[in-house]
């Protein structure tokens, strides 16, 4: 019989898991797959059983919860020896990774898929030193995913994004930036904001790196350039067709590895939490890790 470990955020998803959970344990169980189950209490205590649990030697982790114990999850994990499969129920508010991998959205098909073993290997990225699965950047708009109260996503999901949206529009200021990447000369100026992304789901947008890969090897960094108001909400609109890239104010390339830094203060976002700030190295472990996928 494997052994599983299911880490779960009992407040993600309006506290779905709470009730899924008995469904979930005995599907996995009839399936042969003993699963013990570890509610996070707190900032770092999905990292910390991660860790804990690829050192216990179980066959499996599963995270459920939105991105930010995903982000958890990974960081407790990558950069281990002889990682188990990691297994994600998408319970958050954008579930960005999960779309990209088309994780299914019913538990039932996702246990499914952890009982026949299907995964895939994936990149993890590393911002100095810290791992993400999904995506890193800095700039106003970037702020928004950790400034808006698990609350208020747990009781309204996804408008509370677009609630702090708005609010942080009025005074969105551009930053500046050198970028540094291998094969490209050096990039800078003042940015509204630069994202690094994964896979090609970022913030809801199916079509904002439309040709990044999640095994790879790559990094797919997006820069915009300073813009007014107006040009924003233009480029937005253009991002959800996939025509931004027509755009001059818009800086595109893929890399393995690339630093950013800014005599501004910049914050850093990895998978929508708090991330440190600039200076930042950045780089890729191609195919690292292995989900259920």
């Amino acid at each position: 019989m494997k052994k599983a470990r299911l880490i779960y955020n009992p407040t993600s998803g309006r506290e779905e898991m709470r009730r899924l959970l008995p469904d979930i344990l005995e599907r996995l169980d009839r399936a042969g797959i003993e699963t013990s189950c570890h509610a996070t209490t707190g900032e770092g205590d999905a990292t910390r059983e991660a860790s804990e649990a690829v050192d216990r030697g179980y066959d499996i982790i599963m995270a459920a919860g939105g991105d930010g114990t995903l982000n958890e999850v990974i960081n407790g994990m990558a950069g281990k020896n002889d990682l188990p499969p990691l297994g994600i129920f998408p319970l958050g508010t954008t579930n960005d990774f999960a779309r990209a991998m088309g994780i299914p959205k019913r538990w039932e098909d996702y246990c499914d898929l952890v009982i026949e073993n299907k995964t895939r290997p994936i990149d993890i990225g590393i911002a100095n030193g810290r791992h993400f699965i999904n995506i890193a950047g800095g700039g106003s708009l970037t702020e928004l995913t950790y400034e808006v109260p698990s609350r208020l996503k747990t009781m309204i999901g996804q408008l509370a994004y677009y609630m702090k949206g708005i609010e942080k529009m009025a005074s969105l200021s551009p930053i500046r930036l050198e970028i540094r990447a291998e094969g490209l000369d050096l990039i800078e100026g003042e940015f509204m904001l630069f994202l690094i992304a994964n896979s090609n789901s970022v913030g809801g947008f199916e079509k904002l790196a439309p040709d990044a890969r999640i095994d790879d090897g790559m990094l797919d960094v997006i820069a915009l350039k300073k813009c007014n108001l107006a040009e924003f909400i233009r480029l937005v609109t253009m991002a959800l067709r996939g025509d931004h890239f027509n755009d001059p104010r818009v800086v595109y390339f893929k890399t393995s590895k690339m630093e950013v830094s800014s005599p501004d203060h910049v914050q850093l976002n990895l998978d929508g939490e708090l991330g440190g700030e600039l200076p930042g190295v950045f780089e890729i472990l191609p195919q690292h890790l292995r989900i259920f996928a």
